[in-house]
Protein backbone atom coordinates (compact mmCIF):
# COMPACT_ATOMS: atom_id res chain seq x y z
CA UNK A 1 0.00 0.00 0.00
CA UNK A 2 1.13 3.52 -0.70
CA UNK A 3 1.63 5.98 2.17
CA UNK A 4 0.59 9.63 2.22
CA UNK A 5 3.56 11.53 3.59
CA UNK A 6 2.30 15.08 3.09
CA UNK A 7 -0.90 16.87 4.16
CA UNK A 8 -3.34 17.16 1.27
CA UNK A 9 -5.62 20.06 0.34
CA UNK A 10 -8.78 19.94 -1.71
CA UNK A 11 -8.97 22.48 -4.53
CA UNK A 12 -11.13 25.51 -3.79
CA UNK A 13 -13.67 26.92 -6.21
CA UNK A 14 -12.93 30.33 -7.78
CA UNK A 15 -15.65 31.86 -5.64
CA UNK A 16 -14.51 30.20 -2.42
CA UNK A 17 -12.94 31.65 0.74
CA UNK A 18 -9.49 32.05 -0.80
CA UNK A 19 -10.87 34.14 -3.64
CA UNK A 20 -12.87 36.34 -1.23
CA UNK A 21 -9.88 36.94 1.08
CA UNK A 22 -7.56 37.81 -1.81
CA UNK A 23 -9.89 40.54 -3.06
CA UNK A 24 -8.62 44.14 -2.72
CA UNK A 25 -12.07 45.27 -1.57
CA UNK A 26 -13.59 45.27 1.91
CA UNK A 27 -17.40 45.04 2.17
CA UNK A 28 -19.57 46.89 4.64
CA UNK A 29 -20.74 44.67 7.51
CA UNK A 30 -24.41 45.52 6.86
CA UNK A 31 -24.86 46.34 3.18
CA UNK A 32 -23.39 45.74 -0.27
CA UNK A 33 -21.11 48.79 -0.25
CA UNK A 34 -17.46 47.95 -0.88
CA UNK A 35 -14.30 49.98 -0.41
CA UNK A 36 -10.68 49.45 -1.31
CA UNK A 37 -8.60 48.19 1.58
CA UNK A 38 -6.54 51.38 1.37
CA UNK A 39 -9.79 53.34 1.93
CA UNK A 40 -10.39 51.80 5.34
CA UNK A 41 -11.27 55.15 6.91
CA UNK A 42 -14.00 55.71 4.31
CA UNK A 43 -15.61 52.37 5.17
CA UNK A 44 -15.52 53.15 8.90
CA UNK A 45 -17.09 56.54 8.24
CA UNK A 46 -19.81 54.90 6.13
CA UNK A 47 -20.66 52.39 8.89
CA UNK A 48 -20.85 55.13 11.52
CA UNK A 49 -23.07 57.45 9.48
CA UNK A 50 -25.31 54.88 7.76
CA UNK A 51 -25.42 52.04 10.28
CA UNK A 52 -24.47 53.68 13.61
CA UNK A 53 -21.66 51.14 14.17
CA UNK A 54 -18.43 52.15 15.86
CA UNK A 55 -15.43 49.76 15.99
CA UNK A 56 -13.16 50.47 18.95
CA UNK A 57 -9.34 50.44 18.66
CA UNK A 58 -9.52 49.54 14.99
CA UNK A 59 -5.82 50.37 14.58
CA UNK A 60 -5.04 47.35 16.79
CA UNK A 61 -6.82 44.93 14.46
CA UNK A 62 -4.09 42.87 12.79
CA UNK A 63 -6.11 41.98 9.67
CA UNK A 64 -8.90 44.49 9.06
CA UNK A 65 -10.40 42.64 6.09
CA UNK A 66 -10.71 39.27 7.85
CA UNK A 67 -12.12 41.05 10.89
CA UNK A 68 -14.88 42.70 8.84
CA UNK A 69 -15.71 39.48 6.98
CA UNK A 70 -16.05 37.59 10.27
CA UNK A 71 -18.49 40.11 11.78
CA UNK A 72 -20.46 40.44 8.54
CA UNK A 73 -21.19 36.71 8.80
CA UNK A 74 -21.97 36.79 12.54
CA UNK A 75 -24.28 39.82 12.36
CA UNK A 76 -26.21 38.13 9.56
CA UNK A 77 -26.90 35.25 11.98
CA UNK A 78 -27.80 37.14 15.18
CA UNK A 79 -29.06 40.63 16.07
CA UNK A 80 -26.44 43.32 16.66
CA UNK A 81 -27.53 43.83 20.29
CA UNK A 82 -26.21 40.32 21.10
CA UNK A 83 -22.69 41.57 20.45
CA UNK A 84 -22.52 45.34 20.78
CA UNK A 85 -22.92 47.82 23.60
CA UNK A 86 -25.61 50.44 22.91
CA UNK A 87 -24.60 54.09 23.28
CA UNK A 88 -27.48 56.54 23.39
CA UNK A 89 -26.76 60.12 22.31
CA UNK A 90 -28.83 63.20 23.26
CA UNK A 91 -30.41 61.17 26.06
CA UNK A 92 -32.09 64.26 27.54
CA UNK A 93 -33.63 65.34 24.20
CA UNK A 94 -37.02 64.19 22.94
CA UNK A 95 -37.15 60.55 21.84
CA UNK A 96 -37.27 61.37 18.14
CA UNK A 97 -33.99 63.34 18.44
CA UNK A 98 -32.11 60.56 20.22
CA UNK A 99 -29.76 58.19 18.41
CA UNK A 100 -28.53 54.72 19.33
CA UNK A 101 -24.95 53.85 18.33
CA UNK A 102 -23.50 50.36 18.59
CA UNK A 103 -19.97 49.81 19.93
CA UNK A 104 -18.06 46.73 18.81
CA UNK A 105 -14.97 46.26 21.01
CA UNK A 106 -12.77 43.62 22.64
CA UNK A 107 -14.71 43.76 25.91
CA UNK A 108 -16.82 41.16 24.14
CA UNK A 109 -14.91 37.84 24.61
CA UNK A 110 -15.67 36.74 21.05
CA UNK A 111 -14.20 39.95 19.65
CA UNK A 112 -11.15 39.67 21.90
CA UNK A 113 -10.50 36.08 20.78
CA UNK A 114 -10.93 37.08 17.13
CA UNK A 115 -8.40 39.91 17.46
CA UNK A 116 -5.88 37.64 19.17
CA UNK A 117 -6.31 34.92 16.53
CA UNK A 118 -5.78 37.46 13.74
CA UNK A 119 -2.68 38.72 15.54
CA UNK A 120 -1.27 35.18 15.85
CA UNK A 121 -2.03 34.44 12.21
CA UNK A 122 -0.30 37.64 11.09
CA UNK A 123 2.69 36.87 13.33
CA UNK A 124 3.06 33.41 11.77
CA UNK A 125 2.90 34.88 8.28
CA UNK A 126 5.45 37.59 9.14
CA UNK A 127 7.87 35.10 10.71
CA UNK A 128 7.60 32.88 7.65
CA UNK A 129 8.29 35.90 5.44
CA UNK A 130 11.27 36.90 7.58
CA UNK A 131 12.66 33.38 7.52
CA UNK A 132 12.37 33.30 3.74
CA UNK A 133 14.18 36.65 3.40
CA UNK A 134 16.81 35.58 5.92
CA UNK A 135 18.06 32.73 3.75
CA UNK A 136 17.22 34.21 0.35
CA UNK A 137 20.31 34.29 -1.88
CA UNK A 138 18.55 35.81 -4.89
CA UNK A 139 18.41 39.31 -3.39
CA UNK A 140 19.43 42.08 -5.79
CA UNK A 141 19.38 45.79 -5.05
CA UNK A 142 21.38 49.00 -5.41
CA UNK A 143 22.86 51.12 -2.63
CA UNK A 144 20.88 54.34 -2.17
CA UNK A 145 24.02 56.39 -1.62
CA UNK A 146 26.69 55.14 -4.06
CA UNK A 147 24.66 53.21 -6.67
CA UNK A 148 26.77 50.09 -6.12
CA UNK A 149 24.87 46.89 -6.91
CA UNK A 150 24.59 44.01 -4.43
CA UNK A 151 23.42 40.46 -4.98
CA UNK A 152 23.15 37.44 -2.72
CA UNK A 153 21.76 38.09 0.73
CA UNK A 154 20.10 41.30 1.93
CA UNK A 155 22.56 41.55 4.82
CA UNK A 156 25.36 42.38 2.34
CA UNK A 157 23.65 45.61 1.28
CA UNK A 158 22.46 46.59 4.77
CA UNK A 159 25.91 46.03 6.26
CA UNK A 160 27.50 48.00 3.41
CA UNK A 161 25.25 51.02 4.04
CA UNK A 162 25.93 50.87 7.78
CA UNK A 163 29.69 50.50 7.38
CA UNK A 164 30.42 52.73 4.38
CA UNK A 165 27.70 55.37 4.68
CA UNK A 166 26.88 55.34 8.43
CA UNK A 167 23.26 54.59 7.50
CA UNK A 168 21.94 51.96 9.89
CA UNK A 169 18.31 50.88 9.81
CA UNK A 170 18.86 47.97 12.19
CA UNK A 171 20.08 44.39 12.15
CA UNK A 172 18.97 42.43 9.07
CA UNK A 173 17.34 39.77 11.26
CA UNK A 174 15.06 42.43 12.81
CA UNK A 175 13.70 43.55 9.43
CA UNK A 176 10.92 42.08 7.34
CA UNK A 177 9.64 42.99 3.86
CA UNK A 178 13.09 44.37 3.11
CA UNK A 179 12.44 45.04 -0.60
CA UNK A 180 9.41 47.19 0.18
CA UNK A 181 11.32 48.99 2.95
CA UNK A 182 14.18 49.90 0.64
CA UNK A 183 11.73 51.01 -2.04
CA UNK A 184 9.97 53.36 0.40
CA UNK A 185 13.30 54.88 1.46
CA UNK A 186 14.49 55.24 -2.13
CA UNK A 187 11.26 57.03 -3.12
CA UNK A 188 11.75 59.55 -0.32
CA UNK A 189 15.31 60.25 -1.47
CA UNK A 190 14.13 60.54 -5.08
CA UNK A 191 11.60 63.12 -3.86
CA UNK A 192 14.53 65.01 -2.23
CA UNK A 193 13.21 64.32 1.27
CA UNK A 194 15.47 63.83 4.30
CA UNK A 195 14.85 60.42 5.85
CA UNK A 196 15.18 61.70 9.42
CA UNK A 197 13.69 65.22 9.67
CA UNK A 198 11.60 64.66 6.50
CA UNK A 199 12.23 68.14 5.11
CA UNK A 200 12.23 68.52 1.32
CA UNK A 201 15.20 70.15 -0.44
CA UNK A 202 15.65 71.84 -3.78
CA UNK A 203 18.20 69.43 -5.27
CA UNK A 204 20.05 66.19 -4.60
CA UNK A 205 23.37 67.74 -3.59
CA UNK A 206 21.74 70.00 -1.01
CA UNK A 207 19.93 66.97 0.45
CA UNK A 208 23.19 64.97 0.63
CA UNK A 209 25.04 67.82 2.35
CA UNK A 210 22.20 68.26 4.82
CA UNK A 211 22.05 64.56 5.77
CA UNK A 212 25.84 64.40 6.13
CA UNK A 213 26.34 67.62 8.14
CA UNK A 214 23.31 67.15 10.39
CA UNK A 215 24.03 63.43 10.92
CA UNK A 216 20.59 62.65 9.50
CA UNK A 217 21.62 59.40 7.85
CA UNK A 218 18.98 57.47 9.76
CA UNK A 219 15.23 57.07 9.66
CA UNK A 220 12.66 58.84 11.80
CA UNK A 221 11.75 56.29 14.49
CA UNK A 222 8.51 58.19 15.21
CA UNK A 223 7.22 57.67 11.68
CA UNK A 224 4.59 54.93 11.95
CA UNK A 225 5.03 54.18 8.24
CA UNK A 226 8.17 52.20 9.13
CA UNK A 227 6.60 50.06 11.87
CA UNK A 228 5.49 47.38 9.41
CA UNK A 229 9.12 46.65 8.50
CA UNK A 230 10.28 45.65 12.00
CA UNK A 231 9.51 42.29 13.62
CA UNK A 232 9.18 43.81 17.10
CA UNK A 233 5.92 45.52 16.07
CA UNK A 234 4.27 42.16 15.41
CA UNK A 235 5.27 40.33 18.58
CA UNK A 236 2.67 41.48 21.10
CA UNK A 237 -1.01 42.08 20.53
CA UNK A 238 -1.82 45.78 20.28
CA UNK A 239 1.64 47.05 21.26
CA UNK A 240 4.17 49.10 19.34
CA UNK A 241 7.95 48.80 19.64
CA UNK A 242 8.01 51.80 22.00
CA UNK A 243 5.57 50.13 24.40
CA UNK A 244 7.45 46.82 24.28
CA UNK A 245 10.76 48.56 24.98
CA UNK A 246 9.34 50.68 27.80
CA UNK A 247 7.95 47.53 29.44
CA UNK A 248 11.37 45.89 29.20
CA UNK A 249 12.93 48.95 30.86
CA UNK A 250 10.33 48.90 33.64
CA UNK A 251 11.04 45.22 34.28
CA UNK A 252 14.75 46.00 34.70
CA UNK A 253 13.96 48.80 37.18
CA UNK A 254 11.45 46.63 39.05
CA UNK A 255 14.00 43.84 39.37
CA UNK A 256 16.40 46.24 41.09
CA UNK A 257 13.79 46.88 43.78
CA UNK A 258 12.78 43.27 44.35
CA UNK A 259 12.75 41.96 47.89
CA UNK A 260 15.40 39.25 48.27
CA UNK A 261 14.66 38.56 51.95
CA UNK A 262 13.09 35.18 51.22
CA UNK A 263 15.87 34.07 48.88
CA UNK A 264 17.56 30.89 49.98
CA UNK A 265 21.07 29.99 48.94
CA UNK A 266 21.68 26.54 47.52
CA UNK A 267 23.88 24.31 49.68
CA UNK A 268 27.55 24.67 48.77
CA UNK A 269 28.36 20.93 49.18
CA UNK A 270 32.06 21.68 49.72
CA UNK A 271 34.40 18.69 50.07
CA UNK A 272 37.04 18.19 52.77
CA UNK A 273 40.65 18.82 51.80
CA UNK A 274 41.78 15.42 53.14
CA UNK A 275 38.86 12.99 52.68
CA UNK A 276 35.55 12.53 50.85
CA UNK A 277 33.39 14.16 53.55
CA UNK A 278 30.97 16.82 52.25
CA UNK A 279 29.15 19.62 54.08
CA UNK A 280 26.42 22.06 53.03
CA UNK A 281 28.16 25.01 54.76
CA UNK A 282 31.81 25.97 55.07
CA UNK A 283 31.39 26.24 58.85
CA UNK A 284 30.40 22.57 59.08
CA UNK A 285 33.26 21.61 56.78
CA UNK A 286 35.82 23.53 58.85
CA UNK A 287 34.44 21.94 62.03
CA UNK A 288 34.78 18.47 60.48
CA UNK A 289 38.40 19.09 59.53
CA UNK A 290 39.15 20.54 62.95
CA UNK A 291 37.72 17.51 64.78
CA UNK A 292 39.13 14.90 62.40
CA UNK A 293 42.55 16.38 61.89
CA UNK A 294 42.97 18.64 64.94
CA UNK A 295 43.27 21.52 62.48
CA UNK A 296 41.63 24.96 62.49
CA UNK A 297 41.27 25.04 58.72
CA UNK A 298 39.87 28.55 58.44
CA UNK A 299 42.80 30.19 60.21
CA UNK A 300 45.16 27.62 58.69
CA UNK A 301 44.27 28.86 55.22
CA UNK A 302 43.88 32.56 55.95
CA UNK A 303 44.65 34.34 59.17
CA UNK A 304 47.78 32.65 60.48
CA UNK A 305 49.46 32.81 57.08
CA UNK A 306 48.06 36.26 56.18
CA UNK A 307 47.12 35.14 52.66
CA UNK A 308 45.21 37.18 50.15
CA UNK A 309 42.45 35.60 48.08
CA UNK A 310 44.66 34.41 45.22
CA UNK A 311 47.20 32.87 47.57
CA UNK A 312 44.37 31.01 49.30
CA UNK A 313 43.29 29.65 45.92
CA UNK A 314 46.82 28.45 45.17
CA UNK A 315 47.19 26.84 48.61
CA UNK A 316 43.91 24.92 48.32
CA UNK A 317 44.78 23.72 44.81
CA UNK A 318 48.28 22.71 46.00
CA UNK A 319 46.88 20.66 48.88
CA UNK A 320 44.24 19.08 46.62
CA UNK A 321 46.92 18.04 44.10
CA UNK A 322 49.27 16.57 46.70
CA UNK A 323 46.44 14.61 48.39
CA UNK A 324 45.25 13.41 44.99
CA UNK A 325 48.74 11.99 44.34
CA UNK A 326 48.76 10.40 47.85
CA UNK A 327 51.82 12.46 48.71
CA UNK A 328 52.50 14.21 52.04
CA UNK A 329 52.87 17.87 51.27
CA UNK A 330 55.24 18.28 54.23
CA UNK A 331 57.82 15.52 53.78
CA UNK A 332 56.92 14.54 50.17
CA UNK A 333 56.66 10.82 51.13
CA UNK A 334 54.29 8.93 48.83
CA UNK A 335 51.77 6.31 49.97
CA UNK A 336 49.80 3.58 48.16
CA UNK A 337 46.42 4.93 49.32
CA UNK A 338 44.84 8.13 50.57
CA UNK A 339 43.91 6.44 53.89
CA UNK A 340 47.52 5.58 54.67
CA UNK A 341 48.60 9.10 53.73
CA UNK A 342 46.11 10.68 56.16
CA UNK A 343 47.16 8.32 59.00
CA UNK A 344 50.78 9.29 58.38
CA UNK A 345 49.97 13.03 58.38
CA UNK A 346 47.91 12.69 61.58
CA UNK A 347 50.54 10.61 63.41
CA UNK A 348 53.45 12.86 62.44
CA UNK A 349 51.46 16.12 62.76
CA UNK A 350 52.60 16.92 59.22
CA UNK A 351 49.05 18.04 58.46
CA UNK A 352 49.59 21.25 60.44
CA UNK A 353 52.87 22.26 58.81
CA UNK A 354 53.21 23.53 55.29
CA UNK A 355 56.37 23.56 53.19
CA UNK A 356 58.00 26.84 52.24
CA UNK A 357 55.68 29.31 50.54
CA UNK A 358 57.75 29.17 47.34
CA UNK A 359 56.67 25.52 46.97
CA UNK A 360 52.97 26.23 46.60
CA UNK A 361 52.80 29.96 45.77
CA UNK A 362 53.20 29.17 42.06
CA UNK A 363 51.17 30.31 39.00
CA UNK A 364 50.29 26.71 38.12
CA UNK A 365 48.08 26.51 41.22
CA UNK A 366 45.80 29.27 39.97
CA UNK A 367 44.08 26.46 38.05
CA UNK A 368 41.72 24.28 40.13
CA UNK A 369 42.71 20.68 40.71
CA UNK A 370 39.01 19.78 40.59
CA UNK A 371 36.71 21.70 38.23
CA UNK A 372 33.79 21.60 40.67
CA UNK A 373 35.72 22.58 43.81
CA UNK A 374 33.07 24.62 45.64
CA UNK A 375 35.47 25.38 48.48
CA UNK A 376 37.25 27.84 46.19
CA UNK A 377 34.06 29.91 45.92
CA UNK A 378 33.83 30.33 49.70
CA UNK A 379 37.30 31.68 50.39
CA UNK A 380 37.60 35.07 52.05
CA UNK A 381 38.43 38.08 49.93
CA UNK A 382 39.05 40.54 52.76
CA UNK A 383 41.58 43.32 52.16
CA UNK A 384 42.65 42.98 55.80
CA UNK A 385 44.37 39.73 54.95
CA UNK A 386 47.02 41.53 52.89
CA UNK A 387 50.15 42.24 54.89
CA UNK A 388 52.08 45.48 54.71
CA UNK A 389 54.87 43.99 52.64
CA UNK A 390 52.50 42.53 50.05
CA UNK A 391 51.04 44.23 47.05
CA UNK A 392 47.28 44.12 46.65
CA UNK A 393 47.65 43.69 42.92
CA UNK A 394 48.20 40.19 41.64
CA UNK A 395 51.02 40.28 39.10
CA UNK A 396 50.05 38.89 35.71
CA UNK A 397 53.02 38.12 33.49
CA UNK A 398 52.18 37.67 29.83
CA UNK A 399 53.93 34.93 27.89
CA UNK A 400 55.73 35.69 24.65
CA UNK A 401 53.64 34.28 21.81
CA UNK A 402 55.99 35.27 19.00
CA UNK A 403 57.28 31.69 18.86
CA UNK A 404 54.48 29.18 19.42
CA UNK A 405 56.90 26.24 19.44
CA UNK A 406 58.98 27.76 22.21
CA UNK A 407 55.80 28.69 24.09
CA UNK A 408 54.55 25.10 24.05
CA UNK A 409 57.84 23.92 25.53
CA UNK A 410 58.21 26.59 28.22
CA UNK A 411 54.59 27.45 29.10
CA UNK A 412 53.61 27.18 32.76
CA UNK A 413 50.62 25.11 31.59
CA UNK A 414 53.00 22.17 31.03
CA UNK A 415 53.35 21.89 34.81
CA UNK A 416 49.68 20.96 35.05
CA UNK A 417 50.14 17.76 33.03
Amino acid sequence: TECILEPLSLPESPGGVAAVESSPYVPCIFCKECYLLAEQSQLLKHMIIEHKLVIADVKLVADFRRYILYWKKRLAEQPITDFCSVIRTNSEAPLEEQDNYFLLCDVLPEDRILREQLQQKRLREILEQQQQERYDTSFHSTCMFCDQEFTGNRSVLLNHMAREHAFNIGLPDNIVNCYEFLTVLQEKLDNLQCLYCEKVFRDKNTLKDHMRKKQHRRINAKNKEYDKFYIINYLEFGKSWEEVQSEDDRELLDNLEEDWSDWEEHPVCAVCLFCEQQADTTEKLYLHMQVRLVLNTSSFITLELSLNFYQQVKLVNFIRREIHHCRCYNCQEKFPSKGELIRHMEDTKHVTFLPARSTWDQPQYYFPTYENDTLLCTLSDSEDLVTEGQSEDVPVVSEDISSLKALKQSSVLNQLL
